[in-house]
């Protein structure tokens, strides 16, 4: 067994006042850490010189305590490692058997009686599984072309600030964020989104997830109404589940949201929640006149909006549409974007564009909740947009995914042309598809996932049961051999589960 080095001193409580002498009571902690598994096997424990400095007592103390457990077999030395703690444990070294002590522990939990939880911890705990959200392969949605992001470039760009780090990137930030960071953010979505802002209103978070929780958290109370697409997005769902909304559907047709049903029957609705430039699941655009159909209602009715521009980078078919936020000039969207979908989904960085007067109850909330997000990783990023990395990065990116989604599409209409009917633009980095009517989509995903395919399913993006369910397939962290690959296991699924193929 391979040894693990010494990191820390485990927890030992000595009491000079009590009758056991010191190397006694230091021999009693140690063996109980080892035999309940706070020190793994294999583990280097301090020198008896470091262990005495920490615990101030005497280095004879210790070397006594280590001599009476090696003797018993708990610990072992080897040449020019020191003490570690022996590879193999009897298991009935305290006359209990591991089986017996984690017994022991659920016996005493269930003695306990039930223990309370949270509503919403409840709620969360009773969510169905989702096993297609368990395969990094084809079709994971979200996931990007890792293989193709330029490691060697962003390593370079980590390693000359980690060399150089100031106290500016090691202590404390801005509840707000990085401010070089900030003001390159808010050139970008100047330059390319058409995002009226300046660096005062970017709000930096641990990706989309937690913009979108913050949002809820300043603008909600229990209660509120809050609109929501129909498909949408079970994240931002999830979001204003937690700030305990009334979320009302609204259904999505070919120009997006259905901002009559809005405008005539929602005037009480506190936020809405829309996706204009990709909408999530289906992929439309919402019209010009529905943009700004959309924005006087939310004047006339003192709503917010929430615009979610999750992917609005990749397009294909034409030039990436302007967002929502620059049409507003009553500042009544909150504009939210991130990186992990566009560079990688670990980097946990994005941003919310706030309406300035919001900036303090945005800037309040976030930093209860985790203060600030690493500063490192925000001036890494900084370079990395400003010495044009990231706008090459994007460029390769949309060409390698129209490619892939041609790929996806051709090897749909070839095996499966019979059995999906897929929607949406050409943009973004997953399509949906129809199954035919009266097919579980649940069933499929669950089946698909068995056999190492994620496929998620349509339905779990609408609050009501929909007419026809369907499949959202993600391309962007799959090869055309995948692809052509994963599409004929997904045939085999759908036979399986009862759809025709």
């Amino acid at each position: 067994m391979k040894r693990v080095p010494a990191t820390f001193i485990p927890l030992i409580m000595l009491d000079n006042r009590a009758k056991a002498p010191i190397y006694r009571q230091l021999y009693d902690c140690l063996r109980t850490a080892i035999t309940e598994g706070r020190i793994r096997p294999g583990q280097r424990l301090p020198s008896t010189r470091a262990m005495a400095a920490e615990l101030q007592v005497s280095r004879i103390s210790v070397f006594n305590a280590y001599e009476q457990l090696q003797s018993e077999g708990y610990l072992e030395t080897f040449a020019g490692s020191g003490t570690c703690v022996a590879r193999t444990i009897p298991d009935d070294a305290f006359g209990l058997s591991s089986d017996q002590r984690r017994r022991g522990v659920r016996q005493a939990i269930a003695e306990s009686g039930p223990r309370s939880l949270s509503v919403h911890a409840l709620d969360l705990l009773n969510a169905p599984l989702e096993p297609w959200l368990r395969n990094l392969g084809a079709f994971r949605v979200s996931l990007p072309a890792l293989d193709q992001f330029p490691v060697d470039v962003w390593s370079k760009l980590v390693a000359r600030h980690s060399r150089k780090q100031s106290r500016v990137i090691m202590a404390y930030g801005d509840a707000m964020g990085y401010l070089p960071f900030r003001e390159t953010i808010a050139q970008y979505l100047s330059a390319f989104r058409g995002v009226r802002c300046d660096s005062s209103q970017i709000l930096v978070t641990t990706g989309s997830q937690q913009a979108l929780q913050i949002s809820a958290q300043v603008l909600l109370n229990p209660g509120d109404q809050v609109l929501m697409e129909e498909p949408g997005y079970p994240g931002a769902r999830l979001a204003f589940a937690t700030a305990r909304a009334q979320l009302i559907p609204v259904p999505v047709d070919d120009e997006g949201l259905v901002v009559s049903e809005v405008v005539s029957r929602h005037r009480d609705a506190r936020v809405l929640y829309v996706t204009p430039s990709h909408q999530y699941p289906l992929g439309t655009t919402m019209s010009a006149a529905r943009r700004i159909s959309l924005l006087k209602w939310a004047v006339h009715s003192g709503s917010w909006i929430i615009e979610d521009d999750y992917d609005s980078e990749y397009r294909f078919g034409s030039r990436p549409i302007a967002s929502l936020q620059g049409l507003d000039v009553h500042s009544r969207v909150i504009y939210i974007g991130t990186f992990s979908k566009v560079l990688f989904p670990a980097l946990r960085l994005g941003y919310v564009v706030v309406p300035k007067d919001l900036v303090p109850a945005f800037a309040a909330v976030r930093d209860a909740a985790d203060i600030f997000s690493s500063t490192l990783y925000q001036a890494v990023l900084t370079d990395f947009i400003r010495e044009g990395h990231f706008a090459r990065h994007i460029r390769r990116m949309r060409m390698l995914y129209m490619d892939r989604r041609k790929a996806l599409a051709n090897a749909i209409r070839n095996q499966m042309g019979d059995t999906l009917e897929v929607i949406g633009s050409e943009a973004g980095m997953h399509l949906s598809a129809f199954l035919p009517h009266g097919v579980n989509d649940v069933s499929v995903s669950k089946e698909a996932a068995r056999i190492g395919i994620s496929a998620m399913p349509l339905s779990t993006c609408y609050l009501k049961p929909p007419t026809r369910g369907g499949l959202i397939l993600g391309y962007g962290g799959v090869n055309p051999r995948q692809i052509h690959d994963g599409i004929r296991k997904l045939r085999i699924s759908v036979h399986r589960t009862g759809g025709t193929c």
